[in-house]
């Protein structure tokens, strides 16, 4: 399927994130022609692209700005035949100190993605979600007719996203599939995150420090998500779906914590920090993907075991310790 991407314009917003430069890395092996936006800034610092092999980096189109700029974005998006739309605000402890830059980052800048894709007659638009709209579970696994609820900041103005790209679909017949991907990890991963967090203090010291073990979450290697969003790119008659990904297995944080210090081969000191600890009615305490959906419509599946992927997670972090402050909360 991605034999399709071959010579296309494609676009990729968020392009220096973690999943993002991941699918850069995917589109072009698959012969696309790619324009990455990463955020603006003095430094000219790519994020994640920078950690790209030089071969794939130099064959990318880098373009700084910022989402929040609809005549940016026009220019941006002019001439692209797909568009896959990762550029957000992520972290969950962040979207409670400044929700106001959420809305515009998530919400705004969306809708001028959503704008000028239409302006410019995009053949598709690949909205990227995340498995925090649905909140709590109400049943499991989840599929895409679970009810949303917004549980963090975060977590409402990606709905807010969601239901524009629904909105843009039904009402100018905009060409978008919304992706709803479940928790990611691997290489490149920022400390924002559980795995990266236990595993950089892990490898770093003698001592872990998390927030609550009870969650239970389905974790997806990084390179499957990427696959997903490749087909969701290409697969037809996928317009105005919203798709899970995810393995379909839930895993609580405290035997995932048991899995990655074995992979690291350290027995550190765990403690328990309420700084890392959400609000009582904000924390998720389960999400567990049904995928069958992609599976039926985009022929996807993710093909790297839990173990496997933090293994290989394992290895990059250690290789890349000096980059991270590991003792520090990365909110």
């Amino acid at each position: 399927m991605t034999t399709e991407l071959k010579g296309r314009r494609v676009l990729v917003t968020g392009a220096g994130g973690f999943i993002g430069s991941h699918l850069v890395e995917a589109l072009v092996r698959a012969g696309a022609v790619v324009r990455a936006l990463v955020r603006y800034n003095s430094r000219n610092d790519w994020g994640q692209l920078d950690r790209l092999e030089p071969g794939v980096r130099a064959a990318v189109e880098v373009r700084p700005g910022d989402l929040r700029d609809p005549f940016l974005m026009d220019q941006v998006v002019r001439g692209m035949d797909v568009v896959f739309h990762l550029g957000a605000l992520i972290p969950i402890p962040y979207s409670y100190v400044a929700p106001a830059e959420y809305v515009d980052t998530n919400v705004r800048g969306t809708l001028h993605v959503l704008e000028a894709a239409r302006r410019h007659a995009v053949a598709r638009v690949v909205h990227t979600s995340t498995s925090e709209t649905y909140g709590t579970a109400q049943y499991v696994p989840i599929d895409e007719k679970h009810p949303l609820q917004g549980q963090s900041p975060y977590a409402a103005t990606k709905i807010g996203a969601d239901k524009l790209a629904e909105s843009y679909w039904r009402s100018f017949d905009s060409p978008v599939v919304t992706v709803r991907p479940f928790n990611t990890y691997g290489p490149r991963q920022s400390a924002r995150a559980f795995l990266p967090t236990v595993l950089t203090q892990a490898l770093s010291g003698d001592v872990v420090r998390v927030g609550s073990l009870e969650p239970v979450r389905d974790m997806n290697f990084v390179e499957d998500i990427a696959a997903g969003l490749l087909a969701a790119g290409t697969a037809p008659g996928v317009e105005g779906l919203t798709l899970n990904l995810g393995s379909g297995r839930g895993v609580r944080m405290r035997e995932l914590l048991e899995i990655a210090l074995e992979a690291v081969g350290a027995r550190p000191r765990v403690e328990i920090e309420e700084a890392r600890i959400r609000p009582d009615r904000s924390e998720v305490m389960e999400l567990v993907c049904d995928a069958s959906l992609a599976r039926a419509r985009l022929a996807w599946a993710p093909s790297t075991d839990l173990e496997s992927g933090i293994c290989r997670t394992v290895e990059w972090m250690r290789a890349h310790l000096a980059e991270y402050k590991t003792q520090l909360y990365n909110v």
